[in-house]
């Protein structure tokens, strides 16, 4: 009996430190990026990140109309499971086609070794234009998903 109780205890003990490792992990918009730094991005995809907590858009920023310096982007976007819902998947981001992403820049601008911005939508050459947040993370609401209220 005891070894069972030691037993539940310890895997009791890892989920609960898997758990709080996830959630340190994770951040909130604020954190990480400002809300007093819009970006206009735009370019060829040039790898895509479908991972947890959130996906990574990498870009060529060559876009005539950006607001930020031209190069090598990484863009963050909501969970796999938020992007799937608003309706982009792995075969909707191609490698070398040309996108366009609004959001806001990264705190540190340091751009090293990649600018790094917090995407709120994002446009395909045919002019869907999605979503790729999540809401409630401390970004700016503007109701662009239909979901956060604008203050």
């Amino acid at each position: 009996m005891k070894t069972k109780l030691l037993v539940l205890a310890a895997v009791t003990t890892i989920g609960a430190v898997a758990i709080k490792l996830d959630a340190f992990a994770h951040h909130a918009f604020s954190a990480e990026f400002d809300a007093n730094l819009p970006v206009r991005l735009g370019g060829p995809i040039t790898r895509v990140e479908w991972i947890n907590p959130h996906t990574w858009i990498h870009l060529d920023n060559n876009d005539q109309e950006a607001t930020r310096d031209s190069g090598p982007w990484m863009v963050e976007g909501g969970t796999p499971n938020t992007l799937l819902r608003r309706g982009i998947n792995r075969n909707s981001l191609s490698l070398g086609e040309n996108i366009v992403v609004t959001g806001y820049q990264s705190k540190d601008r340091l751009c090293e070794p990649t600018c790094r911005a917090n995407g709120r939508d994002i446009t395909f050459p045919d002019g869907r234009k999605l979503f790729m947040g999540s809401s409630g993370t401390g970004a700016p609401r503007d109701d662009a998903d239909g979901a956060a209220p604008v203050n």
